[in-house]
């Protein structure tokens, strides 16, 4: 990891999540959420330019990777939108976070649309990886176009037991797969890999990617603390803040989410990174950051420090 970076710890009502931290204690304050199959290093090559720009950064491992642990055995191992994104409110709220720029793609994109969606109060400004990215579970049962469908085999393969157990034995081997399959033109060195892979060996990973990928499909039910979100989040509901969302334009999970433009109601752009596929900060990590600072400067620099 960046030697910039601090680890540190922090307690919400059900976890105790482990976050790395850069940059002057006075900045701006800057978000960064992975996804799956990645962690915190996918942010590590954009930390300098961001506090070079001023930005405190960030960067916690969600719910079932690297040392983030939950707080107690009877808490549901639930990998759905609306926990991470109560997850990531209340890791706002454990630092006395008000107001935050939020960045993410995949999981960790789902979740800062959902925060940017509900609470818009605490977000100066979003960029997301592919766009709007909170689930329509009620529709989650409509099929896709077939090539989209074979797209998804890893999702499907997680419905049943003999995907859980493959993930289960052979967890490494998956995500390398999906590595490659998902950002088809990102020549990553093994040593690449490996940073990010000791973040799976957390004795809940499985079980949290499991249920994320069961639930979206109304196969499993959700946890109750969180269900108030979801109900919420039936609705579609628009985002207002200043929002840029983002695409590679060879991404091998996901089709262009240009179309998506419709539910940002706020100041909005789109871009394309080049020759990126789906893993957009580790892939571009340049563009990246700048497009967080052109966020920034999007909300007016109304981005807030700790309390």
């Amino acid at each position: 990891m960046n030697e910039l970076f601090d680890l540190e710890r922090v307690r919400t009502d059900v976890l105790e999540v482990a976050y790395r931290v850069a940059g002057d204690p006075q900045g701006w304050p800057c978000i960064l959420n992975h996804g799956f199959p990645y962690d915190v290093e996918c942010y590590s090559a954009s930390i300098k330019p961001l506090t070079e720009a001023g930005a405190r950064v960030y960067v916690p491992y969600l719910r079932g990777y690297g040392p983030t642990r939950f707080l107690s055995s009877t808490i549901v191992r639930s990998g759905e939108q609306a926990a991470l994104a109560a997850d990531l409110l209340q890791f706002m709220d454990a630092l006395s976070i008000d107001r935050a720029v939020l960045g993410g793609f995949d999981w960790g994109g789902r979740a800062a649309c959902i925060v940017a969606a509900l609470w818009p109060q605490r977000v100066a400004a979003l960029v997301s990886g592919n766009s709007y990215n909170i689930q329509n579970i009620p529709e989650s049962t409509t099929p896709e176009a077939p090539e989209r469908e074979a797209a998804y085999w890893y999702q499907y393969y997680f419905h049943c037991e003999r995907g859980r157990r493959a993930l289960l034995e052979n967890r490494q081997g998956i995500a390398r797969f999906l590595w490659r399959q998902w950002s088809p033109t990102w020549s990553f060195s093994d040593d690449t890999f490996k940073q990010t892979a000791h973040s799976f060996d957390n004795p809940d990973f499985v079980d949290v990617v499991v249920h994320s990928y069961r639930h979206r499909y109304g196969l499993v039910a959700g946890d109750p603390r969180v269900a108030h979100i979801e109900t919420q989040l039936v609705t579609q509901p628009d985002i207002t803040v200043p929002t840029i969302a983002i695409d590679g334009n060879v991404n091998g999970v996901m089709d262009a989410t240009a179309s998506h433009a419709n539910q940002f109601v706020g100041m909005y752009e789109y871009r394309v990174f080049d020759n990126t596929g789906h893993n957009l900060p580790q892939e571009q990590p340049a563009l990246w950051s700048q497009a967080i600072c052109d966020a920034y400067a999007m909300s007016g620099n109304r981005g807030s420090t700790a309390t």
